[in-house]
């Protein structure tokens, strides 16, 4: 019998900002030519690389390699410096992002500034096994966007645009046909639709534990459905397959 697959580690960051009406998040739209989830609206994010599991065992917390992956990849991605003290100026975090895409570990780029893991808030973590071609193991963190926050600028590889929106409007735009969301972004969204402020989401998040979430296949009222837990926060727990499988 062949071995599976094992699962990929990667983190995503969910940047927010408080905004008259409904806090805004930091969207990406991934490249069309991507090999997972070409096309869609997701969060900055991407594998946890070796480099920044060396880094956390430097700082001796294995903990801090999801984060530090998700504070390199939402540099990377679209030129936005989150969780770090001191914040970079203009200058400091183009050329950070310039030696990130050379290749450089971010334990080498960050330079005078450091992680704090405190700013990034533990929200969820999803490891899906259907519907996905390839299989990844998620941590999902909510921080803050920072004062005076540069506009965010798609990489032109792996982002084909960057952008703020609120929660509704991106599901809004999924339901009209003019977004594409793969199913753990829009529960995750969807989640955070209910949400008012970045301080009722960090809330929020310590109100549940993370669990790792692996949504299932089963047959409700003659269809198959696919399921998430439902005492996870999450205010949508099943969607029809069928449904799921065309987005």
């Amino acid at each position: 019998m062949p071995d599976l697959p094992q699962p990929i580690p990667a983190a995503t960051l969910i940047v927010m900002r408080d905004a008259p009406g409904a806090p805004e998040l930091l969207m990406v739209e991934r490249s069309a030519q991507m090999a997972f989830a070409g096309g869609a609206l997701v969060f900055p994010g991407g594998r946890i690389d070796p480099g920044d599991v060396a880094f956390a065992t430097e700082l001796g917390d294995a903990a801090v390699a999801a984060k530090a992956a998700a504070i390199r990849e939402t540099i990377e991605e679209v030129g936005l410096a989150v969780g770090l003290d001191p914040q970079p100026g203009a200058g400091d975090l183009q050329a950070m992002r310039a030696r990130l895409h050379a290749g450089e570990p971010l334990s080498t780029v960050l330079g005078r500034h450091r992680i704090v893991p405190e700013r990034l808030v533990s929200f969820a973590r999803w490891q899906p096994e259907r519907l996905v071609a390839r299989l990844f193991d998620t941590h999902f963190f909510l921080a803050a966007a920072p004062e005076d926050a540069p506009t965010p600028v798609e990489d032109g590889a792996e982002t084909a645009r960057a952008f703020w929106a609120s929660a509704a409007q991106v599901l809004a735009d999924a339901g009209a046909g003019r977004a594409h969301l793969i199913f753990p972004t829009r529960r995750v969204l969807e989640r955070l639709a209910t949400l008012g402020s970045f301080a009722a989401a960090a809330a929020h998040a310590a109100a549940y534990p993370v669990r790792t979430i692996t949504p299932w296949i089963e047959r409700r009222d003659g269809i198959d459905q696919l399921c998430i837990p439902d005492d996870l926060g999450y205010p949508v727990t099943a969607e029809p397959l069928a449904e799921a499988q065309r987005r």
